[in-house]
């Protein structure tokens, strides 16, 4: 039996689909998995690197340099797929890993901006969130790290050359922007979930088909991949529960 952790690898991975060549950028265990999944299968053109000057193959052995200069050029000229997490991320994609409550004196202290406005205008940007609750989706964040399809809309067209927001993993399931007004809609639902505990998880109106897909299975391939080479110590059951 397939794993609600199995399908959020898989779904993940299906984030870089038809990506080509360009540079993987997973920040989180099941990102990392995905992106080695693709890469081993149906994207063999992605590029992964150490994080310092190397490209590196699925099973991490160097393939190449990449020297920080070029990686940088790769950033700012949309040759990039990160897979960032949020600590919030509401129905525009506006994202927030960097305070909770008030600015002038947060409730929470996080990460910090760190290099989310720079991925979101530059290059598509997914996110991934192993915890789907109405704390994480909620209708405004309390400040804006990554930026949404609304205000990159309203910066103009510098703001929105590159920037793209192709999925949102959790582990109820996938979304993303294809709407009128470029809101969160319902893309499929992982097994065993259903619409109803999705709408309760979440803060703001989903779009939602009439009848959603399921989340697909993987094939006998993936999963043997992703049990036997890629996480053979199921460290992914750790970070999805059932």
């Amino acid at each position: 039996m397939t794993s609600r952790a199995e399908y959020c690898v898989l779904a993940c991975a299906e984030a870089w689909r038809g990506d080509g060549e360009v540079l993987a950028s997973p920040m989180g265990l099941i990102p990392a998995l995905g992106a080695r999944l693709a890469r081993r299968t149906f994207a063999p053109d992605l590029l992964m690197t150490d994080g310092e000057a190397l490209l590196v193959g699925p099973d991490g052995a160097p393939e190449g340099w990449l020297p920080y200069r070029r990686h940088l050029a790769m950033v700012t000229g949309g040759r990039r797929h990160v897979m960032m997490g949020a600590a919030q991320i509401d129905r525009f994609g506006n994202q927030n890993i960097s305070c909770i409550g008030d600015w002038e004196r947060p409730a929470r202290q996080l990460l910090g901006v760190r290099g989310a406005p720079v991925n979101t205008l530059n290059n598509p940007t997914s996110y991934w969130v192993p915890r789907h609750s109405r704390r994480v989706f909620v209708e405004q964040v309390d400040m804006v790290s990554g930026v949404g399809h609304d205000r990159a809309a309203a910066a103009g067209p510098s703001a929105t050359r590159y920037h793209r927001i192709p999925r949102v993993v959790s582990n109820l399931g996938v979304f993303d922007f294809a709407t009128p007004d470029r809101t969160m809609r319902l893309v499929s639902l992982h097994p065993g979930v259903t619409v109803e505990e999705v709408a309760a998880a979440t803060s703001f109106p989903l779009a939602m088909p009439d009848d959603p897909p399921l989340t697909r299975e993987p094939t006998p391939a993936e999963l043997r991949l992703i049990r036997e080479v890629i996480d053979p110590e199921s460290l992914r059951e750790r970070e999805v529960g059932a």
